[in-house]
Order: C-alpha cells, then sequence, then structure tokens
C-alpha cells in the first residue's frame, strides 16, 4: 500500500471532523505525579533547563517514549526506525554516539545504559510506554552537584503518573512509510497497542500496563563490494548499483540488509504508598525484545538471472569481491528487568528526604547469525552466537534537601550515590545458529566499574533579585575484573588475558549566580568541572565478530570538562523568551572511531583527543496563547561550533569539527486548537550535514554513510469524539525527504492513532 492512497484518506479523514458537532467539555483524568515538585526546582535554579506537560504532546506523532523529547533544544535522537533499539541520544556537546555523556530517569530509574557506546549505549526507552508520561525535564549541563560528569550534556527526567482513582486507558497506532532508494523500493508498516488499569484502594495505588510493538523497517545497511584482489576472472553479474561512499569513492553497492522486523513486549507494574508525610513508589518494568533480518537483497543477478550472494564477480569488464557473509541472516531475542524503589517525605517543614535504589539485569541478549546466505551454494547450518551474561547494574542513592539552612533564603541538598556496573559479552562459533548452539569460543570480553559519591549544593537567595548556588561533587571511580581472550591454539583451553584494575578520585566544583534586574527578566551565569569516567566496554570489550572488530583501552582517562552557560530570559505570560550561550571545553575525549571496510566490516576502537571546545547559542521561544488564545509555540534555533583544539598522537585533525556535530539545528512545535475537541499541529526538524569521522573526509551527500542535513515537516490532527474515544492522524517527514546519518532515516511516514479512556 503506498503513501499516496493514505494521503487521500487523510482528505477524507479531516473533512469528516470539520463537520463533527460540538461535544462536552472533556473530563480530566486525575493522576498523581511522584516526581518533580513543581517547576522551580534545584536544576532550575542551576542552569537552562526546559520542561514538558502532556500539552506540549499533542502535535507530536509518538509512537515511542524518545518522541517526546525529539523536538527540545541541541538535542537529538538517533532513532533509525520505530522500534530501533539503538535510539541514542546527544544533548549540546555531547554527540548522538557519546551516550555516556547524556543521562536519563523514569521515576528515579536510570534508564541510560552505561555498559556500552554508540549505537550500543542507547538509554533503554522501551522500559517507560510514551503512553504513561506525565512530565519531562530536560536539564542542559553538568551544573548541578547532584550530577555526575555523565550529565555534561544533560540529563532527562521522566515522570509518569499514577491514578488516583479507578480507570481504565487503551490506545494503538497503525504506521506505514515508503522508502526508495539504492535497490530497495517498498513500503513498510507496523503497530502499537497500549493498555492500562489503574486504581487507588485507601493508602495504595496501583498500575499496570502492557504496551506490545510490531515494526518493520527499511533496510539499515547498504554494501558496497572490495576489490578482487589477485583474481584475474569471475561471475558475470549486473544489477550493481554504481554511487559514491561517504568519502566520495566510487563503489559497486551490491546488497542491503532488507526489512528490519521488530517485535517489543513492555509490561509494567507501580504500586504507590503514601502515609502522612512520606511515600513510597515500586517501579517493576519487564522488557522482551525481538529482532529479525532475514531477507537481505542481492542486487546482483548472473546471466541465468539467479541472484549472486558472494564471490568474485565482474561487472561492466571490472573485478570486485563480495563478501559471503555479508549477505547473511540473523535474529535477535533481549529480556531485561528493571526494578526500582523510590522513599521519599518530610521529616520537618523545612527537611525532607529521598531515597532511591534500583536494579537492571539482561537476563538475555542473544543474536544468531548465519555464515552465509541461505541462498548461497556453500550454506550451511554454521554461524555464530553472540551472547550477554551476567550483565547488569545497581544504584543507590540518598538526598536530605534543607530549606533555610542558618539563615532564611538558604537551602542545601546533600547526598550519596553508589553505582556498579558489569558487562560480559561472548562470541561463539556455531555448528547450529539457528538453535543457538555455543560449540566454541570465539572471542571473550568484560569487566566492573563502580563509582561511589557524596555531594553537596548550597543554593541562596540574596534578596529578590540576587541569587547564588555553590555545590561541590566528589567521585570515587574504579575498574576490576577485567579480562578479553587471546586464544592460544596449542592449548587445549580457551586463553583469557586478565586486565588489571584501575582506580582515581576526583572533586567537581559548581558555581552560578543569578540576577533579576526586573520582574519579567533574568540572567543566570553557569559554571562547573566535571569529570566523565570510561565505561566498561571502552575499558574491556575486545572482540572479533562476522563483521565488527572492537578494540578496548584499559588504561583511559576520565573525561575532563570545564562547562560554562549564560541564560538570558524574558518571561511572558504564558511562556519565555530564552538565549543560552555556552562554552565546554573537554580534555581526553573518549571518541569511539569506526573504519568501514570494503564489504561493510567495521573495526573500532577508543581513542582520547586532546581536547575539543564546544561553543553554542541557543533561542528558545515557548509560548501558549500566542498571538492568538488558540496557537501553541514551542522554537528553537541553536548554533553549535565544535572544534578540535589539541591531538598530539595525530596533530593532522586538530582544527577539524568534532564528528556528528551540525552547526545548526532548529525544531518547530505548534498547536492550533480550533475547538475544545479538535487539534491540528505542524512540526519541523532540521539539521545542517556534519562528519563522521575525526578527520572530516567524509563529505559526500545523501550516500550510505553520510552525515546529511534534512529537514522533516510534520502535521498532526486529532479529534475527541466523546469523553471517552479519541482519534488521530498524523505524517512525519511530510516531503519524503531521503537522508541520511550514516544510516537512513524514515521516509514518509503516516500515523492512525486512537485512544479510549473509561
Amino acid at each position: 500500500m503506498k503513501i499516496n492512497n493514505i494521503l487521500a484518506g487523510a482528505v477524507a479523514f479531516a473533512s469528516t471532523l470539520a463537520y463533527a458537532s460540538e461535544q462536552p467539555s472533556i473530563k480530566v483524568e486525575e493522576v498523581k505525579v511522584w516526581g518533580q515538585k513543581g517547576e522551580e526546582s534545584l536544576a532550575e535554579r542551576l542552569g537552562p533547563t526546559s520542561v514538558l506537560q502532556p500539552a506540549d504532546f499533542t502535535s507530536i506523532n509518538m509512537a515511542t517514549t524518545e518522541d517526546v523529547v525529539k523536538y527540545e533544544p541541541s538535542l537529538v535522537i538517533r532513532r533509525r526506525f520505530i522500534g530501533d533499539s539503538n535510539g541514542t541520544l546527544g544533548i549540546r556537546s555531547a554527540n548522538m554516539f557519546q551516550t555516556s555523556r547524556s543521562m536519563v530517569f523514569a521515576d528515579g530509574v536510570p534508564l541510560h545504559y552505561l555498559l556500552q557506546s554508540r549505537w550500543s549505549g542507547a538509554p533503554r526507552w522501551t522500559m517507560v510506554s510514551s503512553s504513561e508520561i506525565a512530565r519531562v525535564d530536560v536539564v542542559y549541563g553538568p551544573f548541578s552537584a547532584e550530577y555526575s560528569g555523565n550529565a555534561m550534556g544533560g540529563v532527562v527526567l521522566i515522570e509518569t503518573a499514577i491514578p488516583q482513582q479507578r480507570e481504565f486507558h487503551a490506545d494503538g497506532s497503525f504506521f506505514v512509510q515508503d522508502f526508495d532508494d539504492y535497490g530497495f523500493d517498498d513500503a513498510v508498516s507496523g503497530y502499537k497497542g497500549f493498555v492500562s488499569y489503574g486504581d487507588k484502594i485507601g493508602d495504595f495505588s496501583l498500575y499496570l500496563s502492557y504496551n506490545h510493538l510490531q515494526n518493520d523497517s527499511q533496510p539499515q545497511s547498504f554494501y558496497y563490494a572490495g576489490g578482487a584482489g589477485g583474481a584475474t576472472a569471475g561471475t558475470a553479474v549486473s544489477g550493481g548499483i554504481r554511487g559514491l561512499d561517504s568519502q566520495s569513492n566510487e563503489r559497486l553497492y551490491f546488497g542491503d540488509t532488507g526489512v528490519v522486523d521488530t517485535t517489543t513486549d513492555n509490561l509494567k507494574f507501580k504500586l504507590g504508598y503514601e502515609l502522612e508525610r512520606f511515600s513510597a513508589l515500586l517501579n517493576v518494568a519487564f522488557e522482551d525484545r525481538h529482532s529479525n533480518t532475514d531477507q537481505p537483497n542481492s542486487y546482483l543477478t548472473d546471466a541465468s538471472g539467479s541472484k549472486v550472494w558472494g564471490g568474485v564477480i565482474e561487472q561492466d569488464g571490472e573485478l570486485y569481491s563480495v563478501p559471503a557473509q555479508r549477505l547473511n541472516v540473523g535474529n535477535a531475542d533481549r529480556e531485561s528487568l528493571s526494578v526500582g524503589l523510590r522513599l521519599r517525605g518530610d521529616l520537618t517543614d523545612k527537611i525532607a528526604i529521598e531515597a532511591n535504589l534500583s536494579q537492571f539485569d539482561i537476563l538475555e541478549d542473544i543474536s544468531r547469525s548465519s555464515a552465509v546466505n541461505p541462498a548461497h551454494p556453500d550454506y550451511s547450518a554454521a554461524g555464530q552466537v553472540s551472547d550477554y551474561d551476567n550483565t547488569g547494574w545497581r544504584t543507590f542513592d540518598l538526598k536530605l534537601s534543607v530549606n533555610d539552612l542558618a539563615i532564611e533564603g538558604l537551602d542545601l541538598v546533600t547526598g550519596a550515590r553508589y553505582e556498579a556496573y558489569e558487562l560480559n559479552y561472548s562470541v561463539y562459533n556455531s555448528d547450529d545458529y539457528a538453535a543457538g548452539r555455543k560449540d566454541r569460543y570465539a572471542s571473550a570480553s568484560g569487566g566492573k566499574t563502580s563509582i561511589a559519591a557524596v555531594f553537596a549544593q548550597f543554593n541562596w537567595q540574596l534578596n529578590d533579585a540576587w541569587d547564588m548556588g555553590l555545590g561541590v561533587r566528589y567521585e570515587d571511580w574504579q575498574s576490576e575484573d577485567g579480562y578479553y581472550s587471546d586464544d592460544d591454539a596449542d592449548t587445549p583451553a580457551f586463553d583469557l588475558v586478565s586486565v588489571p584494575g584501575n582506580g582515581m578520585s576526583e572533586l567537581s566544583p559548581k558555581f552560578s549566580l543569578g540576577y533579576r534586574p526586573a520582574p519579567a527578566w533574568q540572567l543566570r551565569y553557569s559554571l562547573g568541572r566535571a569529570y566523565r569516567f570510561a565505561i566498561v566496554e571502552e575499558l574491556f570489550s575486545q572482540y572479533e565478530a562476522y563483521n565488527a572488530i572492537s578494540e578496548a583501552n584499559p588504561q583511559l582517562q576520565p573525561e575532563d570538562g570545564l562547562h560554562q552557560n549564560l541564560m538570558i530570559q524574558r518571561d511572558l505570560d504564558t511562556g519565555y523568551l530564552r538565549l543560552n550561550i555556552y562554552q565546554d571545553d573537554i580534555e581526553d575525549v573518549i571518541e569511539s572511531q569506526s573504519t568501514i571496510l570494503p564489504g561493510g566490516s567495521s573495526i573500532r576502537t577508543f581513542i582520547p583527543v586532546d581536547e575539543v571546545r564546544t561553543r553554542g547559542v541557543e533561542f528558545i521561544a515557548n509560548a501558549s496563547s500566542l498571538f492568538v488564545d488558540q496557537l501553541d509555540v514551542r522554537f528553537n534555533l541553536a548554533y553549535t561550533d565544535s572544534e578540535i583544539l589539541a591531538n598530539a598522537a595525530d596533530p593532522s585533525i586538530v582544527g577539524n569539527q568534532f564528528p556528528r556535530m551540525p552547526r545548526w539545528r532548529a525544531n518547530l512545535l505548534a498547536t492550533y486548537h480550533l475547538t475544545d475537541r479538535w487539534d491540528m499541529g505542524g512540526s519541523v526538524q532540521y539539521a545542517s550535514n556534519s562528519y563522521g569521522r575525526l578527520d572530516n573526509t567524509d563529505d559526500a551527500s545523501n550516500v550510505y554513510g553520510a552525515q546529511d542535513d534534512y529537514t522533516r515537516l510534520g502535521l498532526k490532527t486529532s479529534y475527541r469524539v466523546s469523553d471517552e474515544f479519541k482519534v488521530g492522524l498524523g505524517i512525519d517527514n511530510l516531503t519524503n525527504d531521503i537522508a541520511y546519518v550514516a544510516h537512513p532515516w524514515p521516509g514518509r511516514t503516516v500515523y492512525l492513532n486512537f485512544s479510549y479512556d473509561l
């Protein structure tokens, strides 16, 4: 089914709504947010923040949790398709692959994945459904002593709601997209279904939910052939597509991954308890995810019209080598369990306490892949199996807040936090990959890290115009039990090499000064030092699989950042205008650099860059009832210059732009309330092009592997048919702009939504 047919239906849908009769006012569900206590949070008094309420979601085509924040200033979500497990987050000077520089919490439970980086380091967004979100705060920069150096870019704080009365909710979405590039031209589709039940029984609040997501994606990788070496002849073929790679080299593209079929199920249980001044929230989430990549496409056909799946080929008189394993098939299963407990309460009128305990376990994470495509003449049951075992983390923090400490206007937040992480990754050669047999080790690596921290943050309201914040965070970091495989074929056992542990401590001071020259104006200068310690993958992850090699670095020093922000804000009756000017100077930048080999395989290393400076300017305009009562607008425009200032190991990259940092970004999210029941909205996402490599040689555009500029236009309309039933229709990427951020962004996507409340 093509998108054009659906667009015709969209016109009919909108026409129907135009003639719909007016209905009584909408009932408002009674909910309780168990998170932040209002907008004047500690973080907001120390640096820039952005707050999202459910009303701000109205014009977002929202299928998964990442969608909620994708229009926020200087923030990017690298979600390649709906249901992508690699939806990495980048904020400000943290690019989308520096995943350890951004943090995500949901009801105090960490969703950020501080075990791996790049595409494997995406937050575990699926532990929260977009349908349960009540509020989101985006905190920019590490200006609060409450957060570790992993907040160099920023922090996303998600708060969900527990109903205060019995209620049932169900919603669903259907989506379909067209994609046409290289040798693929087709439509792919999917759907999401969500149901929840909540109740309040005495002092207890209960919430149960189930979220199911199934979607087929466009091909994620396109493969080009390598040189034929000393070969003098090959199979004569046609169908290979000539084109450039990201570095403007002419290539022959021979195939792609085909449709990627993903299914994700999420089960959620929340139990709240309130007793006088104290409350508790138990949060349990389970994720079951399956992914199949079993439909790769070969563009090559021989003289008889049969597909060619590997070997030495000849097209147009030139010889090439097509790696047989590149068009293999595979599947992956992942099960994760997250448990969090939050306790909070008021000890006195001025003293409050909060404790958060969490544990995240990967119950299963297994990938299976064949050696070659099933249609290849050499196909057998042989393949590889990759497995994460004993992998996860646990955290504990305790905070004490004191208002009017010793003198009026002086507040203190102090506390301690402990985090422990463990990663174990093994790759096996298998005689029956489909059955998941682990017959012989191919490689293995893993290790542990931990951080113990204490902090204190003082905030002093000097008078009506001036306030000041002083903070400090002390962190003690340890790595231990690191190992990697270095097998000796002459010994019967599979040989592992132990890596010595490491330890270091750092002190991170913070400072903030705010001034209100007039009631509607405020200025704030924020300064903070932050240290981002290496994670397990960067220290210990050494492995070799069919299509990827990773080399870790156990001696990595922490990233050392000095962060500054100047905020100028003009408050409006229904919003604000804001200008942020910031600079981040970071030394010993841990950069994960991949080199793509002919045929599509990659070698990844973790290389420290001596110094990177990022300067940025953000203009933000957020206002409801703008110009007319019915119009709500969120707009932001950001300019970023991220430059490599020093690098003794390779001086040739000094002066280059740091990878994946577009100079310009802009977002617009606008909603017009036609009636009390009918909303119309539009959105724009823009980013200029950037580089994916430190040497800045990947300057080609609109090719696989490029870092393209893009402009994505969106539309959405929603109508409440009755107090219980609501329907909606939306479009993302209206102009069907095909762009690449290494992998392709989705093509034009149409959404049909509904929700029901009882």
